[in-house]
């Protein structure tokens, strides 16, 4: 495998205008059935996206084609198993090993619908997921809907390779490597040591994740002044891709995480969870929410950072940490924490992922608008994240916190998902004339 994984990379690089279909095909193998079981798919599409960021796709180009090859590999799974139905079990390679199918179908009847959009980070589980879904004849419109969404998988996977592949290309400052290193084993130890707690199902998993995430939060603030390489670099590569298609997206989402939309969101979730006798849950999301925004403001008082001198009309305010980063982490990993309440570890922490992807997207944005240096997204994202588990340890200290039920997320979702779309579009405007060149 490791032979053609190499053969294939040399034939691409002679062959770059072959990329985007490589890619394309590569994304639907993934989803597709079975095939995805043998395709080392998260390896191979982490390879091509670094070949793409060298230069021969553009960065949307890149993950459009991972989007809809993931999408037509969803659709042919689901085909399969919406025509064959309970045949699909005399399949060779079903027959051989039928705990592949009976896995997906378990999951798939625990979670319904919610299966389909978690289950594409479990990576045994993502090929199979569409296949049972049609297997049981789940309708079509509510199956394509769901994958329009759960697709977007494909950025999770491909945006690191394309940035490396980038960041390669670019004359970066001395030092950047060397710090983006040392930043990333941070934040890898870090990972590794909750995920592994979390999978052991350790008492102390909880106060571990805050406590690490604090302290790599320390070193990061204590070390802001030996990042310079880092955040010029990477402001370097993401300014490389402006363009006002991506402006537009950008400023739409970047809207999602203004004080005031968290404010609203924050105050419309906790009375939800109240009206719903759901107390703790209730303290839980206002105590994630309060104590980040006020320990945000203190930290940008107390460092006094400069932004980056991007914009025409610079931002007045202090840059570090991110408001919009650390709000958006706050409210997002709180709403991952209670989805997770009840659910093996494996599952929680999936929600968690699930969870942290539209916080990631928010607070990428401050750094593409050029609002904000990228070790200040990453110092929001820890101060939330250690202030959530802090809450959490705390709320859990004598019994853990129950699950909300179906109702109650039939209640809270639909009336925050609508504030949450409704303010940023009638902020959109402004923010376009804020955030202008």
């Amino acid at each position: 495998m490791t032979e053609w994984f190499a053969h294939l990379s040399t034939w691409l690089e002679a062959h770059p205008q072959w990329l985007g279909l490589v890619l394309f095909l590569a994304a639907c193998l993934e989803c597709l059935a079975l095939a995805g079981l043998l395709v080392p798919g998260t390896v191979l599409l982490f390879a091509l996206g670094v070949l793409a960021g060298s230069g021969a796709l553009s960065l949307g180009e890149t993950l459009l084609l991972a989007y809809a090859g993931g999408l037509l590999g969803d659709v042919i799974s689901y085909a399969i198993g919406r025509r064959f139905h309970q045949g699909i079990r005399r399949l060779p390679l079903l027959r051989d090993h039928p705990e592949w199918l009976s896995g997906a179908e378990r999951y798939f009847q625990r979670y319904g619908v919610v299966s389909l959009l978690v289950g594409r980070y479990i990576g045994p589980l993502r090929p199979m997921l569409p296949l049972v879904a049609g297997m049981l004849d789940m309708p079509f419109v509510r199956f394509l809907l769901i994958s329009l969404l759960a697709a977007g998988w494909a950025v999770a996977y491909l945006l690191p390779g394309w940035a490396t592949g980038a960041a390669m290309r670019l004359p970066l400052p001395e030092g950047f490597w060397r710090e983006a290193g040392l930043v990333a084993a941070g934040i890898a130890l870090m990972l590794l040591a909750v995920i592994h707690s979390s999978l052991r199902e350790q008492r102390w998993a909880t106060l571990l994740a805050a406590g690490s995430s604090a302290a790599l939060l320390l070193a990061l603030l204590l070390g802001i002044p030996h990042l310079d390489a880092l955040d010029h670099g990477l402001n370097a590569l993401v300014q490389e891709q402006r363009n006002p298609h991506l402006d537009s997206l950008a400023l739409l989402i970047t809207g999602l995480g203004d004080f005031d939309t968290q404010l609203a969101a924050g105050a419309l979730l906790t009375l939800l969870l109240l009206l719903a006798r759901r107390l703790h849950a209730a303290l839980f999301v206002a105590s994630c929410m309060l104590c980040t925004a006020l320990a945000t403001s203190g930290l940008k008082q107390l460092f006094a950072r400069a932004r980056p001198e991007v914009l025409q009309h610079p931002l007045e305010s202090f840059s570090l940490p991110s408001g919009h980063s650390s709000a958006a982490f706050a409210f997002f990993l709180a709403l991952g924490v209670l989805a997770g309440r009840g659910a093996p570890a494996r599952t929680r922490l999936t929600w968690m992922l699930l969870a942290s992807l539209p916080a990631l997207c928010i607070a990428a944005s401050r750094v593409y608008l050029g609002v904000h240096w990228p070790t200040d997204i990453l110092a929001g994202a820890l101060l939330a994240g250690s202030l959530c588990a802090a809450s959490l340890a705390w709320l859990q200290r004598r019994a853990p916190m129950a699950p909300l039920g179906a109702r109650v997320w039939w209640l809270i979702l639909p009336a925050t998902l609508a504030l949450l779309g409704a303010i940023s579009a009638w902020a959109l405007p402004q923010a376009i004339l804020q955030y202008r060149y």
